[in-house]
C-alpha cells in the first residue's frame, strides 16, 4: 500500500486532474490510497469569500460564490463519467447551498470565528476529492470519495487543530481499509477533519501533507509520496540559482531543518507521522511524472558534498532586547520567552550575550503587544526586512571548515545572528532581505560547482 497526495496545482483543472488519474493508475498495483488539496486557488478564494461575508458584504460573497460553483462544474463535467452528471450535480448543489447557508450566517453575525473558518474553508477538500474519484472512475479505476471528515477525528483547537491518534486510527482501519482489501482506490480531501463532537476542522498550514503522512502511518503504507509542480527538493530556489540541481536522496533530518527554514516543497509537520514509523517519503512533480523526485529517508546515502541544500525565510523581523538586568540575573530568559508564548508568537533563531538578547520572529501581528510588555524590563528594538539564510547538510557536523568556507563566500555582505543549529546539520544567520538573493547565488556557487552525482541530479 502506498499513499499518495496531490496538491492544488495538481489538481487545478479538467486537464490536471486527468493527468493525475493517469498517475494513480500507473500505480494502481500498488493499493494506492489518494489524499487530495483543494483544486487551485481555491482555499483563498472560501477565505475571502467568508470575510466579505464577515465584513457585511454579502452580496459580493455570494456573487463570488456562484463563480466557485461554476468554477467547479466547469472542470468536474469535464471528468465525469456521464452516467454520474446528474450525481455531480447534485452533489454541487448541495454542498454551495450549504456553503451560502453559512455565508448569510456570517453576514447576518458579522463575525468570523476559528470554528466558522473551518467550516467555510473545508469546502475546497470536499469537492475536489469528489471530483478526483470521479475523474478516477472515468478513467476506468474503482474510486471511491471517502469524506475525510468521518476519518480523521481532531481536537477543538479550531484553525490548527491536532488529530486524536486513537480515534483516528480505528476510523481509518474500519473505513479506509477495507477499500483497499477490497481492491478500491480510496480518495479523501487532505487539510480537513471533525471533532469528536462531528464539528468541521482544519490541520492548519501544511495540512494535507499532514493528512496524507498520517494516514500512510496509521495504515502501515510502505511509501508516501508528495506529488506537487516541482520536480524535488532542490539545491536552492531556482528562481534565485537557475543551476539548482535536484537532491535525489537525503534524510528525515535533513529534509525537516529545510522545511523549518523555509524550503516551499515539505512542511515540518508533515513529516512527522512518517518519521515515527520509518516510511520513507517521496517528492513528485504531477507535471513531469516520470522524473523520479527526492526520496527522503531515515538515513542518506554518504556524499561527497558537504552541503544538501541552501533555504531561506523572508519577512522576518529581528527583536533586540537589552537589559543591564540580565547580567548575572537568573529567569531574565524565562521572563522574555514567557512573552512570546503569551502572544502564541514562535521564534526562529536566538543569540544571547551578557547584557543583550536577538531574535526573530516571522509573524508580526502581534509584536506591538509583546514589545510594549518588554519594554517594562527592557530596551527593545526591532529590525523589519530581513531573511533567515540557512545552509543544511549532514555532511556540515563531519566536516571542518564549512562556517569559514560559508562567510568567505559572502565576502560583504553584512551577516547577523550567526547560529549552529543543535542538530549540527546547519549553519543559519540573518542578512537584509535585499542582499538575500546574491547571498544565495554566492552559496550555490560555493558549495554546488561540483556535485555527487549519486546524490543530485
Amino acid at each position: 500500500m502506498i499513499v499518495m497526495k496531490f496538491g492544488g496545482s495538481s489538481v487545478e483543472s479538467a486537464e490536471a486532474l486527468q493527468r493525475v488519474a493517469a498517475i494513480i493508475a500507473s500505480h494502481n498495483r500498488r493499493q494506492p490510497v489518494v489524499f487530495v488539496s483543494a483544486m487551485g486557488k481555491t482555499t483563498n478564494r472560501l477565505l475571502e469569500i467568508a470575510s466579505l461575508a464577515a465584513s457585511g458584504e454579502r452580496s459580493a460573497a455570494l456573487d463570488k460564490i456562484a463563480e466557485l460553483r461554476a468554477f467547479h462544474f466547469e472542470h468536474a463535467r469535464l471528468v465525469c463519467p456521464d452516467r454520474e452528471l446528474d450525481a455531480l450535480r447534485t452533489f454541487l448543489d448541495d454542498h454551495f447551498q450549504e456553503l451560502e447557508t453559512l455565508v448569510k450566517g456570517l453576514a447576518a453575525v458579522g463575525e468570523l470565528t476559528p470554528r466558522s473558518t473551518d467550516a467555510v474553508s473545508s469546502f475546497g477538500e470536499r469537492m475536489s476529492s469528489y471530483i478526483l474519484a470521479l475523474a478516477l472512475r472515468s478513467a476506468g479505476l474503482d474510486a471511491v470519495h471517502v469524506d475525510a471528515r468521518e476519518v480523521m477525528i481532531t481536537d477543538e483547537r479550531h484553525g490548527e487543530a491536532a488529530p486524536l491518534m486513537g480515534p483516528t486510527e480505528e476510523r481509518m482501519r474500519e473505513v479506509v481499509a477495507p477499500l483497499v482489501s477490497e481492491g478500491a482506490i480510496p480518495v479523501m480531501g487532505g487539510f480537513i477533519a471533525s471533532t469528536r463532537k462531528g464539528v468541521t476542522s482544519t490541520l492548519g498550514r501544511g495540512g494535507s501533507d499532514y493528512s496524507a503522512s498520517l494516514g500512510a502511518a496509521l495504515l502501515g503504507a510502505e511509501e508516501v509520496q508528495i506529488w506537487t509542480d516541482v520536480d524535488g527538493v532542490m539545491t536552492a530556489d531556482p528562481s534565485i540559482a537557475p543551476d539548482a540541481h535536484r537532491i535525489r536522496v537525503m534524510s528525515f533530518a535533513e529534509a525537516a531543518e529545510l522545511a523549518y527554514f523555509g524550503a516551499r516543497v515539505l512542511h515540518p509537520s508533515t513529516m512527522a507521522p512518517a518519521v515515527d514509523k520509518d516510511i520513507p517519503i517521496r517528492v513528485l512533480n504531477s507535471r513531469r511524472p516520470e522524473v523520479e523526485g527526492t526520496l527522503i529517508v531515515a538515513e542518506s546515502l554518504a556524499s561527497g558534498t558537504v552541503v544538501k541544500s541552501i533555504a531561506y525565510k523572508e519577512h522576518i523581523t529581528v527583536v533586540d532586547i537589552r537589559s543591564t538586568r540580565m547580567l548575572m540575573a537568573h529567569g531574565f530568559l524565562a521572563r522574555i520567552f514567557e512573552v512570546f508564548e503569551k502572544h502564541a508568537t514562535s521564534v526562529d533563531m536566538v543569540t544571547t550575550s551578557e547584557v543583550s538578547v536577538s531574535l526573530t520572529v516571522d509573524r508580526t501581528d502581534r509584536l506591538d503587544a509583546i514589545v510594549e510588555e518588554l519594554n517594562a524590563v527592557a530596551e527593545v528594538d526591532r529590525r523589519n526586512g530581513r531573511a533567515i539564510v540557512c545552509v543544511v547538510g549532514e555532511g556540515i557536523r563531519k566536516t571542518p571548515g564549512v562556517s569559514a568556507k560559508i562567510f568567505s563566500a559572502l565576502g560583504e555582505i553584512p551577516v547577523s545572528m550567526i547560529s549552529l543549529g543543535a542538530s549540527r546539520l546547519n549553519v543559519s544567520f540573518v542578512v537584509e532581505e535585499n542582499d538575500l538573493d546574491e547571498t544565495v547565488r554566492r552559496l550555490h556557487a560555493t558549495f554546488f560547482s561540483e556535485v555527487d552525482p549519486q546524490i543530485f541530479a
